[in-house]
């Protein structure tokens, strides 16, 4: 078994350098490390010196699984360079997140800026919710959403439940409550091949980061700031993937 820490469902805990760098034999839980060799990667896992950090992620575990993931989704970007490099930011897409879209980004996000995702809406229940979340997932638990920023991380959510096509969905207000005073960036996603599947490339365009005052207790707030953010979707569709 790794370095465990209690999954928080409300966690305020900022993860510093010093605590990364102390609790994750030197993988950072935030940007991507250099390719670690298969033998000294498969040693290092057998051996049990692996981490998992606050929000449950296991850097060296997703290390490890990341490369197969490249392997079956070929992704093009444009506008990568609006990720931040560095600090928090809520990436806000047009597609359901199923099994392809958070690899989708994901490899967007390690491509673009070296950098980890955490894919907002696992499943809060044994095994199955503690597999993903050693993946980089976290339940859809406004709290955990605002202290994964604060952290100072990259997460994504999608705009309501946009299983199987392409079109806006219905903002998550709770999830976009608590990200204000957060950059917000729209994305645009169009996939590869019939219904998903990764026979063509599939297609990212990430906007300009929006980004509000931060009054987490101005519901007016976050309602304006989930419309634009819905509208920034909307209008990379319109724009870049038109229909048919």
């Amino acid at each position: 078994m790794g370095d465990r820490h209690p999954h928080p469902r409300v966690a305020s805990r900022r993860v510093t350098p010093t605590s990364v760098g102390s609790l994750t034999f030197g993988l950072d839980d935030d940007r991507v490390s250099p390719p670690e060799r298969p033998v000294s990667a498969l040693r290092r896992r057998l051996d049990g010196r692996y981490p998992r950090d606050p929000f449950g992620l296991d850097p060296h575990l997703q290390d490890l699984v990341s490369p197969l993931f490249g392997l079956i989704a070929r992704v093009e970007v444009e506008g990568g360079d609006h990720i931040p490099a560095r600090g928090p930011g809520l990436l806000v897409s047009n597609r359901g997140l199923g099994l392809m879209e958070p690899a989708v980004l994901g490899i967007t996000v390690r491509r673009e800026r070296g950098r980890r995702l955490r894919i907002v809406g696992t499943p809060d229940m044994p095994v199955l919710g503690d597999a993903l979340r050693a993946l980089g997932g976290i339940p859809a638990y406004p709290d955990d959403v605002a202290a994964l920023l604060r952290a100072g991380h990259l997460a994504a959510v999608p705009l309501g439940p946009t299983w199987l096509r392409t079109g806006v969905g219905t903002p998550p207000l709770e999830l976009v409550l608590a990200a204000t005073g957060f950059p917000v960036l729209p994305v645009a996603v169009a996939p590869g091949g019939p219904l998903g599947l990764p026979v063509r490339p599939w297609r990212v365009k990430v906007g300009e980061a929006i980004v509000t005052p931060g009054d987490p207790d101005d519901p007016l707030e976050a309602a304006e700031l989930a419309e634009a953010a819905r509208a920034g979707v909307r209008d990379l569709l319109r724009a870049h993937f038109p229909p048919g």
